[in-house]
């Protein structure tokens, strides 16, 4: 029998980060360790499937790194540059630049290496300061970013985990 952790939000404070942006963090750190168990060594001819017109399990990975990036973009009150309207762009479309599975699961790692770092020097005082969203500058809050950012990400680690398993199943 393995010898599990128990999952991250039960495993006590993070050191060095802020109280209120703890079950952020261990959101995301959950959602890492999520992807890695059930992505590693995932069938690279399974990665871009769309099984019953689902997002394929490549969308998934590109979009959970990239909406890291933009939502935490956000929340420092900086606009998307250019590399970051591309890759929005990109989600979900392989091309002959398409990463495998493991540049997938790394390139999220990577950016939620990234976040825990902003969560761990975000001021608690400057939560509640109004950030724009979008092009439309659409109002948020620093705090209303970092949360959404990690309901988000498990929204899409639950649905990259009910694709994947439907594509093992039957290949």
């Amino acid at each position: 029998m393995v010898n599990k952790l128990p999952e991250v939000w039960l495993r006590g404070p993070l050191p060095d980060m802020p109280a209120l942006l703890q079950p952020v963090a261990h959101a995301l750190l959950q959602a890492r360790e999520e992807v890695e168990e059930l992505m590693n060594n995932f069938p690279a001819e399974l990665l871009w499937l769309k099984p019953a017109g689902m997002a394929s399990p490549g969308f998934h990975l590109q979009h959970l790194a990239g909406v890291l990036d933009r939502l935490f973009t956000y929340a420092r009150a900086e606009s998307l540059n250019h590399a970051q309207l591309s890759a929005l762009a990109a989600e979900g479309k392989p091309s002959a630049e398409t990463y495998n599975t493991r540049e997938l699961i790394e390139r999220f790692n990577r950016q939620v290496d990234i976040a825990i770092a902003q969560l761990k020097s975000a001021s608690e005082l400057e939560l509640t300061d109004v950030r724009g969203v979008g092009r439309a500058q659409v109002p948020s809050t620093v705090i209303g970013l970092y949360i959404h950012s990690a309901e988000h990400t498990m929204r899409h680690v639950g649905q990259l985990l009910v694709t994947a398993k439907v594509l093992l199943a039957g290949y």
